[in-house]
Order: C-alpha cells, then structure tokens, then sequence
C-alpha cells in the first residue's frame, strides 16, 4: 500500500482537477478509457448474468407447470393461468433490469464505435460529442430505453413464445381433459365463470400479441439487430 504524503490535501485545487490533466495528454487518456471500459463491460456482464438467471427461472417453471399440468386429467386447468401470472411477473423483472443493463452497454458502445473503431480504422469519430456525452452520463446516468420498448423486446426474444405456449396448452387442457359438450363449463374457475375466463384470457393474449409487434421508433443505441438502425442516442 502506497503511504499517503503528511502535505496530502485531496481538497486543494491541483488534486480535486487532477484527472483534468489527463484530458490534455493522450497517453494518460487512452489509458484511462482503456479501465473505463474494462469497468463498464464487468457492469454490464454481470447485469447480463441477472438477465439471463430471470429467463431461466421464467423456462424452468414453465416446463414444471406444464408437466404437472398434463400428469394426469385430475390436474386443474387454471395451474396453467397461475403459470401466466407468474411468467408476467418474471417479465416486469427482467424489464427493470433490462433498462439498466442497457445503460452500461449505450456507454461501451459509445466507446466502441469512437475510439476502438476509430483506432483500427481512422475513418473519424461517429459523433463528435462522443466525449462530452460520456461525461455527461457519468456525472447523471440516464436510462435511455423506454418500458415500453424494453417490454417488447423481452417479449420477442423469450417471453412471448413462452406465453402462447402455455396459453396453447391451456386451450389443449380444456379441450383434451375438459367437457367436450361445454367448453364454457370446462373453463370455469370456482365462482368465476368460464365466459368471463375466456375472455379474461383473450384480452390478456390480444394484449401481450399487441405489445409485442406493435411498430415503434427504435430508443436503445447500438444493439445487434436485422435492420439498419438509424437512430442515435440522444
């Protein structure tokens, strides 16, 4: 451990401005985004990692239910809606912290498109601002993504196949183990009749179908995609 100097004063002005100096010297500098980056790609892994722990939890109790479900025709239907809940739940999760996650992974693209980029290929800075951009996010981060678009596409990329499967094998239960002569009746869940059931159902899948193809202008910067992304970050 380095010993501390006995005139040390960290309030003085030279020390309080000392990464100031680094803006002057571009070897202190690229060093410095050199750690920069190291830091915000770790923050982003491990965000990364709690994305993919809520998938996991959100496949793993969605197979259960739906092998408990289909054991025997014993087993009621509505498991299969607790299963929706539940799936829902673990989306309004993975949402939260997706719009975290893309905060740090807008900052290590900011960095990669103007300096990494630019030191393989010169060909210039992608936004001239770039630096001024990044001092701003790290003096207030901002979450640049809305609900919204973060809820779509969780649901394009897990949550939804995971929803119309068990909204099929729900259709499936009623059908195979329910009363072939009323569906209506099949559906029921206690005092709750099977119309209003239906219905609740249909709505809830209509939504969940609406929220995920519904055409949108594209906020999150940067990300692999299909399409050429011609938004900026803002």
């Amino acid at each position: 451990m380095t010993d501390i100097p006995p005139d040390f004063d960290p309030e003085s002005p030279e020390e309080r401005e000392i990464a100031g100096e680094a803006a002057t010297d571009r070897s202190d500098f690229l060093s410095l985004m050199g750690h920069s980056y190291r830091g915000e790609l770790s923050r982003m892994s491990a965000w990364r990692t709690r994305i993919d722990r809520t998938t996991n939890w959100a496949v793993v109790v969605t197979a259960t239910l739906l092998t408990w479900a289909f054991s025997a025709d014993s087993r009621p239907h509505y498991i299969l809606l607790i299963g929706m809940a539940m799936v829902m739940i673990f989306l309004w999760i993975e949402v939260r912290r997706y719009r975290v996650y893309d905060i740090w992974r807008s900052r290590l693209r900011l960095l990669e498109e103007n300096v990494f980029a630019n030191a393989l290929d010169p060909d210039g800075a992608v936004q001239s601002n770039w630096r001024e951009l990044l001092s701003e996010d790290l003096r207030e981060p901002t979450i640049k993504i809305s609900g919204f678009e973060a809820t779509s596409r969780r649901l394009r990329r897990v949550y939804f196949p995971l929803i119309s499967v068990l909204v099929g094998a729900w259709a499936v239960r009623l059908t195979v183990f329910g009363s072939f002569t009323s569906l209506v009746r099949a559906a029921t869940v206690g005092a709750l009749p099977g119309v209003a059931v239906l219905l609740g159902v249909g709505v809830f899948y209509g939504s969940v179908l609406l929220l995920t193809f519904w055409p949108h202008g594209r906020q999150a910067k940067g990300e692999l995609q299909s399409e050429p992304d011609v938004e900026q970050w803002k």
